[in-house]
């Protein structure tokens, strides 16, 4: 249980302070610290992360650093490719789950050593790179458990000038309404997980997650996305270790 409560506290901390990466660490926290399988790890993911994120976008709502129309427009397109994944996520191996989320992994951390972003004026996405965004965050979301923040921040602030509180912000957002979406859509792996380490990871990430959110603009976010991209990295090498080698 201690354990549990430790896991949540980074989690949530991660969410807080980035924005995005919840589900990356998640998912290997409840497979190689206490044995889930892939699909029990996806599925208990999407519930820690949409508690986390939920509690993580409050104070971005207050302090009005959400942007409603694009958040609600990604998750209204990408409705069907997050619910296609998934139901195609329940026909897949562990082997290819945790290959395919390795894969991830390694994207997400590149995404996140992004260089410096200059102040520019905001604007809004065109209608092509909106769907095709949103389709490719479904996908992800219903398949591996993940928000999509990871991709939706570095979209939002490189290409749409977004700033970055508005974009940690908005993406927060997205990640709420993807994860409880495929959260229902996996019900049939409800009744084989045992919720109590999920529930004390959950509310753990809850209350570190508003509190860094809450915090966010003290800390570097530079310096914070590329600590978080080099833990990926170690993450994504370990997990294929794992998955082909058994080591």
């Amino acid at each position: 249980m201690i354990l549990a409560l430790a896991s949540g506290a980074f989690i949530g901390a991660v969410l807080g302070f980035v924005g995005a990466g919840g589900a990356m660490l998640s998912v290997p926290i409840l497979l190689y610290l206490f044995d889930f399988t892939a699909g029990q790890a996806t599925t208990a993911a999407l519930a820690i992360v949409f508690l986390a994120a939920f509690a993580g976008v409050v104070p971005k709502m207050r302090s009005k650093d959400v942007l409603y129309k694009e958040a609600l427009s990604i998750w209204a397109i990408g409705f069907i490719s997050n619910v296609g994944g998934a139901a195609l996520a329940q026909h897949l191996s562990d082997t290819t789950i945790t290959t395919g989320f390795a894969g991830v992994m390694l994207l997400a951390g590149t995404s996140m050593m992004r260089g410096p972003v200059r102040d520019q004026p905001e604007k809004r996405m065109p209608p092509p790179t909106l769907i095709a965004i949103s389709l490719a965050i479904g996908a992800m979301t219903g398949v591996f458990g993940i928000g999509g923040g990871f991709l939706a921040i570095p979209v939002l602030v490189l290409f749409f000038h977004t700033p970055q509180k508005k974009a940690a912000g908005t993406s927060l957002l997205i990640i709420t309404l993807n994860c409880l979406t495929s959260f229902i859509a996996h019900h049939s792996q409800w009744s084989t997980i045992s919720w109590h380490i999920p529930i004390a990871i959950g509310i753990s990430a809850v209350v570190v997650s508003a509190i860094a959110s809450h915090n966010s603009a003290r800390v570097n976010a530079k310096t914070m996305r590329q600590s978080f991209a080099y833990l990926l990295f170690a993450l994504a090498a370990f997990t294929l270790i794992r998955t082909w080698f058994g080591i």
